[in-house]
């Protein structure tokens, strides 16, 4: 019931399309009937007695399961407590802007939101695989929502990608796995260890990595800057609650549960795919500081970031693994906080390139105040949340001696500064802009978006403050 809520309230509000009190009142209510059924799980979870449900077994051993163990409630967790702030958000600006289709708009998001959870509720690839692809076909519309020439081109790259690698690559290691193992289910400590030859194994992973499209490794990448064409609350569902997300969750998962973090330390399988990891994280940034575009900046940055996740999972070790798990979620509430601080500058003045947003800031204190904090959480500076994940994955890849991969996310955190704290300084210390001389006095994006960012910048704060609870699901992975 719990991954049905987000289905059954997308079809409420398709039907209540041409009433929008209603269509906003079903939208609500999923959203807090899916965050109170995600944190029904946590306690279950946490006392090591993860709930499981077999929805159909299509033939032995291939089955649409379900089951709730750490890193799936971690995910739907952060599905489910951003959904509702994405939705105050997101209500605002698609009326400010002037968007049409309201009802399907709000519906896929729904939807996006129920397939991120099948992911994440997932007992084996099949189902992964099943509710991964869903999600690619509900985001379509969301991507290509503005209707223009440009929207259809970026949506047509969009699919070609994440469909394309999932067939050619994913459904290759998936059916790889079945022969070798017989099973496709996921279990504490993988399924392959003496399945498939070691010097295979490298090839195995590299083809669950790039299958992975969502997780954006260079070069299964352009279909993220492609889908920037999407309005700004589409933006921040891509890159910081669903589809990326599900990318290296997915990763992450398949490292975990099929692989087994003992597997990739013992045979250096996944040392190869870290280092591209590395090199996604450096390239990526790199291409950022030349991007004008200010979602076109933040887009590459997520590639950048993405990476992070992907590296700790192929390092494996214990605290590469907690520190990829504590990257999928910090990472989550920072990226979500630039995004929409990029969508409440686009509202309140039609900006969108960094070049006009010199003395913005002044204007607009608190959607430049709530991106600093954003900007250093993902730098990962003290005193917020994105610090503990650098840091656990920083001290695994030390565990495992690879100090190139040490020198690339320091590398990282450096640029991170160059291409993106460069956003608010120049909002708050240089002479305004052209465009921005004219404006006078405190001049903000309307309250709900302002109230959006203020909720998931303070996030940041309390992650780096109260990191408990995040860490204790994390770590239980290390401990099965």
């Amino acid at each position: 019931m719990v991954i049905a809520i987000p289905f059954i309230g997308a079809l409420v509000i398709a039907l209540a399309h041409g009433a929008p009190r209603l269509r906003q009142l079903a939208g609500w209510l999923a959203a807090a009937a899916f965050l109170a059924g995600v944190l029904g799980q946590v306690g279950p979870v946490l006392e090591g007695q993860g709930r499981g449900q077999l929805l159909w077994e299509i033939v032995p051993g291939l089955r649409i399961a379900f089951r709730v163990e750490p890193l799936g409630l971690l995910f739907a967790l952060i599905a489910a407590t951003l959904w509702p702030v994405a939705m105050l958000y997101a209500n605002r600006y698609m009326d400010a802007m002037g968007y049409k289709h309201l009802g399907r708009f709000f519906a896929c998001y729904a939807l996006a939101i129920g397939s991120a959870a099948g992911v994440a509720f997932a007992d084996n690839l099949l189902t992964l695989f099943v509710f991964y692809e869903v999600l690619s076909l509900s985001t379509y519309p969301l991507v290509t929502h503005t209707g223009t020439e440009n929207a259809r081109r970026g949506g047509k790259t969009y699919l070609l990608y994440l469909l394309g690698s999932s067939i050619c690559f994913l459904l290759v290691a998936m059916l790889w796995t079945w022969d070798a193992a017989g099973t496709l289910d996921f279990r504490a400590g993988g399924v392959l260890a003496g399945k498939v030859d070691a010097q295979w194994l490298p090839l195995l992973a590299g083809l669950f990595v790039f299958g992975i499209g969502k997780a954006a490794v260079m070069p299964m990448h352009r279909w993220l800057p492609a889908a920037m064409v999407a309005p700004a609350p589409v933006s921040a569902l891509l890159h910081a609650v669903a589809v990326v997300k599900a990318g290296v969750f997915a990763v992450l998962k398949v490292a975990v549960y099929i692989f087994g973090a003992d597997l990739l330390t013992q045979t250096g399988a996944g040392i190869w795919l870290s280092w591209f990891a590395a090199y996604t994280i450096v390239a990526a940034s790199l291409v950022a500081m030349t991007r004008d575009d200010l979602k076109a900046r933040l887009a590459y940055s997520t590639i950048s970031q993405l990476s992070y996740v992907v590296l700790g999972a192929m390092v494996a070790t214990p605290l590469a693994i907690i520190g990829a798990a504590m990257q999928v979620a910090v990472h989550a509430f920072a990226k979500i906080t630039l995004f929409f601080g990029a969508g409440a500058i686009q509202v309140a003045h039609g900006f969108s390139r960094v070049s006009q947003l010199d003395g913005l800031g002044r204007h607009m204190p608190y959607t430049f105040g709530a991106f600093t904090v954003g900007t250093l959480s993902i730098v990962g500076l003290p005193l917020f949340g994105g610090m503990w994940a650098k840091w656990y994955l920083i001290a695994g890849s030390l565990q495992a001696h690879q100090w190139v991969l040490v020198a690339a996310l320091l590398l990282s955190s450096l640029l991170n500064i160059v291409y993106l704290l460069a956003i608010p300084f120049r909002a708050f210390f240089l002479k305004p802009a052209p465009g921005v001389a004219g404006i006078e006095g405190v001049d903000e994006a309307p309250w709900p978006l302002l109230a959006a960012m203020l909720l998931t910048a303070s996030a940041c704060v309390v992650l780096f403050f109260f990191p408990g609870p995040l860490h204790r699901l994390a770590a239980m992975l290390v401990e099965a």
